[in-house]
């Protein structure tokens, strides 16, 4: 019974064992854009103009963004702008090199970034909502930034015009599972400078841009619950087919 009671106490705290090891701060759970198109369009335009300076999506085309319900000609004239044709994937102009050399790593293709970080603690919509929106200036890194789901993190806050500056205030308690240690326990954010949008708008648009990119890991999401659904209502009604006839077959035989 002990052995039992043990286990169940492993399997209770396992959850937060993985959370603790992605870094240890919670998640905010994302808002949910998968039927908002207009979210959703607002998304693309922030991922274009944000992201797509130095990151990939080369697993997504530019026309595939007509499933949001734009037209070729919006695409053209509000999401291009090096001289790239529709049908091109979304790449990033930047050497592959000279990121490198710029902020020590690679940037990541952004493709299906929603579903690689997904895990116990949540989504990856929930990892990238928070993310997104917990830098804070950190005058000791080399890009300036630092981040509460990153420590140390490599890429600048290029969302920071939008956001403002914010400074996180941590305050030391001692270590809960060794008193003489000493641990830096997040307190909250200061803003230091405004952005040019408030607090309330800036968690809107990283709403919107965090749907998109859950959206483009697979845009096919929609249509695959719907057929889903008709899926299931056709096997059930199948099962309750073969269940009545089999018990007509068998009958007579019993």
């Amino acid at each position: 019974m002990n052995f039992a009671k043990k286990l169940l106490a492993i399997l209770a705290l396992l959850p937060g064992l993985a959370l603790a090891s992605e870094g240890g701060h919670p998640l905010d759970k994302a808002p949910d854009r998968s039927t908002n198109m207009a979210a959703l369009q607002n998304g693309a335009k922030l991922f274009v103009n944000y992201c797509l300076n130095c990151h990939n999506a080369s697993s997504m085309r530019f026309n595939r963004l007509k499933d949001l319900g734009l037209t070729e000609e919006q695409i053209k004239g509000n999401l291009l702008f090096t001289g790239e044709k529709v049908g091109e994937m979304m790449t990033t102009a930047m050497p592959a090199k000279d990121a490198k050399a710029w902020f020590g790593v690679v940037p990541p293709d952004l493709s299906v970034i929603s579903r690689a970080k997904a895990g116990p603690g949540g989504s990856g919509g929930d990892y990238l909502y928070t993310y997104l929106r917990t830098f804070y200036k950190d005058d000791t890194r080399p890009n300036g930034w630092n981040n509460l789901m990153v420590a140390n993190v490599a890429m600048p806050h290029v969302l920071h015009e939008l956001q403002g500056v914010q400074v996180a205030k941590f305050v030391e308690e001692k270590d809960p599972h060794d008193a003489s240690k000493v641990v830096h326990k997040f307190a909250g954010f200061e803003q230091v400078k405004p952005g040019t949008m408030d607090k309330l708008t800036f968690d809107t648009n990283v709403a919107d841009l965090v749907g998109y990119m859950e959206w483009m890991a697979e845009p096919a999401a929609q249509t695959r619950k719907r057929l889903g659904v008709w899926v299931l209502i056709f096997l059930t009604g199948f099962a309750l087919l073969a269940w009545r006839l089999n018990a007509s077959y068998w009958k007579e035989v019993k």
